[in-house]
C-alpha cells in the first residue's frame, strides 16, 4: 500500500518534482517529464523514452549520459498525453531526429504514435518503438501484440548507447529493433499492487499462491499456481524463455533479474543463484547481468527475468557506459551543462485566434456540454470501473471521470476569452488527454483534436461541421487506435453511431433529430459488446473473463453521446 501521500490524483507529479530536485545533476524537469541536465552535441539522436508513472525506475531514472535524452511521466499506469509527449520530445531534440521508445500498450501506442505524427508534420525525423518482450501476453506468433515490460531497459540501453556514440537515426532504429526482436520476459506475482489512494489491491493472489504471466500495470496474471522453492521457480522462468530463443541467435544473453516493488535484494540474490545455475544448464553464456529493481508496478510482490540475445554490436552497446540514477556503467566523459536559455521553461496561456460572434455562440454550447459531460461521467465512474474490471484494471472511470472534468473546465476558460467553436473543442481535447491518461485518455483526445479540426472560429456548427466533425474523429481512433469492429473497444460503438448520424442527416433529419437517433444506435451497439472477445488492449490476455459483459469504453461512448443529446437543439 502507497501511504505517503497528500493527494492521489498529484502523486505522481509530485513524486516527479522530489525525484527532480535530489537528483539535479543528473536531469532537470520539463512540463510532463524530464530532460538531461547535461547539454548534448548538436546533431545527435535524441532517445525519448515513456510511459505512465509507478514503475520507478522507468522511465525517469534512465536518462543521462549514455542512456535516454528526456523521458515523459504519465499518472500512475496511464499514458503521457500526445501534447505532452510532442513537447517533450521537441525540448530533447538536437537536430539528429528522435526515436520515441514505450511499452506496447493501447494508451502509449496512441500517444507516441499521434505525436510522431506531429513532429514530423512540423518537419522532425522521428522513429517510434514500442517494446514487446512480455511472452506471457501473446503467442510467439503473435510478437508485434505482446506487451513491454522489463524489457524496456536493454532495448533503451541499447538504443541509448547507439545514439550516445554517434550513430545516426537509421542506424539507431535498426539496433534498436534488433534488440528488441531478441529480448523476452516473464514474471511471476505473490501479490497485487495497490494504487495511491485506493483502499485495497488491484488484484490479490490465494494465500500459498503466484500469478503467473502477469502484467506491470496492476493487471492479474494468465494463471496461478502454488508457490515454488526459488531451484523450482529459476527453472520455470529460465525454461519459458530459453524456449523463445530467437532463431540464430546464439548463447550471449544480457539478463535482468528484476523485483516488481515488494521483493526484498535478499529474495531476488537467492533466486539469482538459481538462475544462474539454470542459465548455465541451458547454455547460455551471461554477460553482465543485473539484478534489482528496474521496472516495478508500485507495491507489487514479485519479480520478472529479461534474457536479450548479444550478437558483438548488441554486446558493445549493453557494455556501454551511462550515468543515469538507476544505471551507472563505466565512467562518462563530463559533459556541460544545459545553458540558461534551454533550461528555462515558459508556461505561456493559450491565445486564440479571433472569433465571429457566432461561432463564440457554438463555442459556448460546447463548453455546457462538457459540464454536462463531466457530471454524468462522474456519477458514472463507480459503475465504469465495475466495467472495466471484468477483465482490465478498473480504472476507465476514474480516467473518464477525471479527463471530462479538466475537459470542462478548459471549454469555460476559452469560451469565457472568447474562443470560437473549433478553439473551445481543441481546448477541451488536449486538456482531456493531459489529465485523463491512459488509454481512454489518449481515444478521447486524439477523436476531440481531430473533430475540432472539422470545426471553425469563423462560423456557427451546422449538421454538415457536425457529420465531418464526428467521422473525422473516428477515423483518426481507427488509425492511431489500431482497433476495429469487433474488437470489443467504443470503436464497436463509434462506427455505428457515425454511420447512423451521416445516414440521417443525409435524408435531411435534422442535427439534433439524427443525433439522437445516432446516440440511441450507440447505446444498443456498446450492449451488444458483451457478447464479444475483446482482441486488443490489456483486456485480451484475460478475454473469457470478459465475455458476457459489455465493453466499458463503448458503454461510455454510448453515454457521452446520450448525455449530448439535449444540447443539439441549437445546431442547424
Amino acid at each position: 500500500m502507497t501511504h505517503l501521500l497528500d493527494a492521489a490524483d498529484s502523486f505522481a507529479a509530485t513524486s516527479l518534482k522530489g525525484f527532480c530536485d535530489i537528483h539535479a545533476r543528473l536531469v532537470r524537469p520539463t512540463p510532463g517529464g524530464v530532460l538531461r541536465a547535461a547539454a548534448t552535441p548538436a546533431g545527435k539522436v535524441a532517445l525519448v523514452i515513456g510511459g505512465g508513472s509507478g514503475h520507478y525506475p522507468a522511465f525517469a531514472g534512465y536518462v543521462g549520459p549514455g542512456f535516454a535524452d528526456a523521458a515523459v511521466a504519465g499518472d500512475v499506469f496511464a499514458s503521457p498525453s500526445t501534447r505532452l509527449v510532442h513537447d517533450v520530445a521537441a525540448r530533447a531534440h538536437r537536430g539528429g531526429g528522435i526515436l520515441l521508445g514505450f511499452g506496447n500498450y493501447a494508451g502509449d501506442v496512441l500517444n507516441f504514435g499521434a505525436a510522431a505524427e506531429r513532429l514530423r508534420s512540423e518537419g522532425v525525423d522521428v522513429r517510434v518503438l514500442a517494446v514487446t518482450d512480455d511472452v506471457a501476453s501473446a503467442t510467439a506468433a503473435e510478437m508485434a501484440r505482446r506487451r513491454g515490460v522489463a524489457g524496456d531497459v536493454p532495448v533503451f540501453k541499447i538504443a541509448g548507447a547507439a545514439a550516445e556514440a554517434g550513430l545516426g537515426l537509421d542506424d539507431v532504429e535498426r539496433v534498436a529493433l534488433r534488440a528488441n526482436e531478441r529480448t523476452r520476459s516473464f514474471g511471476v506475482a505473490f501479490g497485487g499492487c495497490t494504487l495511491p489512494g485506493a483502499s485495497g489491491p488491484l488484484f490479490s493472489v490465494p494465500a500459498g499462491q503466484m500469478a503467473i504471466g502477469l502484467g506491470i500495470h496492476g493487471e492479474p496474471g494468465v494463471g496461478e499456481s502454488s508457490i515454488l522453492p526459488a531451484a523450482e521457480l529459476a527453472a520455470l522462468l529460465v525454461e519459458r524463455l530459453a524456449a523463445e530463443a530467437p532463431p540464430g541467435a546464439g548463447s550471449r544473453v544480457a539478463v535482468i533479474l528484476n523485483g516488481l516493488g515488494s521483493t526484498k535484494q535478499e529474495e531476488l540474490f537467492v533466486l539469482w543463484c538459481a538462475v544462474s545455475e539454470e542459465l548455465a544448464k541451458a547454455g547460455l553464456s551471461v554477460i553482465a547481468p543485473l539484478v534489482g529493481e528496474y521496472v516495478t508496478s508500485l507495491d507489487m510482490e514479485g519479480c520478472s527475468l529479461t534474457l536479450t540475445w548479444l550478437d558483438d554490436e548488441l554486446e558493445n552497446f549493453w557494455r556501454a557506459p551511462c550515468d543515469t540514477v538507476a544505471l551507472r556503467i563505466g565512467a562518462m566523459a563530463e559533459a556541460p551543462g544545459a545553458g540558461p536559455d534551454e533550461a528555462a521553461e515558459i508556461a505561456a496561456a493559450p491565445a486564440w485566434g479571433p472569433a465571429t460572434p457566432a461561432s463564440q455562440a457554438s463555442g459556448r454550447t460546447i463548453s455546457a456540454g462538457f459540464v454536462s459531460l463531466a457530471q454524468a461521467l462522474k456519477e458514472a465512474e463507480a459503475e465504469l470501473g465495475r466495467i472495466d474490471a471484468q477483465a482490465g484494471d478498473g480504472d476507465h472511470g476514474q480516467g473518464m471521470a477525471r479527463g471530462s472534468a479538466a475537459a470542462a473546465v478548459a471549454a469555460h476558460a476559452a469560451a469565457d476569452a472568447g474562443a470560437g467553436a473549433a478553439s473551445v473543442l481543441a481546448a477541451a481535447a488536449n486538456a482531456w488527454a493531459d489529465r485523463a491518461g491512459g488509454t481512454s485518455g489518449a481515444i478521447w483526445g486524439l477523436g476531440l483534436v481531430a473533430a475540432s479540426q472539422a470545426l471553425s472560429d469563423e462560423r456557427p456548427v451546422d449538421a454538415v461541421q457536425l457529420q465531418l466533425a464526428a467521422r473525422q474523429a473516428l477515423e483518426s481512433v481507427m488509425r492511431l487506435g489500431g482497433a476495429k469492429p469487433g474488437d470489443k473497444t467504443l470503436v464497436d460503438a463509434f462506427v455505428p453511431f457515425v454511420e447512423t448520424l451521416s445516414a440521417e442527416i443525409g435524408a435531411g433529419a435534422s442535427a439534433s433529430l439524427a443525433w439522437s437517433r445516432a446516440s440511441h444506435v450507440a447505446r444498443d451497439a456498446a450492449d451488444a459488446t458483451a457478447r464479444l472477445l475483446p482482441r486488443l488492449g490489456r483486456a485480451r490476455p484475460l478475454a473469457e473473463r470478459s465475455l458476457g459483459h459489455p465493453d466499458a469504453g463503448a458503454v461510455s461512448f454510448a453515454l457521452c453521446t446520450r448525455v449530448l443529446s439535449d444540447l443539439k437543439g441549437e445546431t442547424s
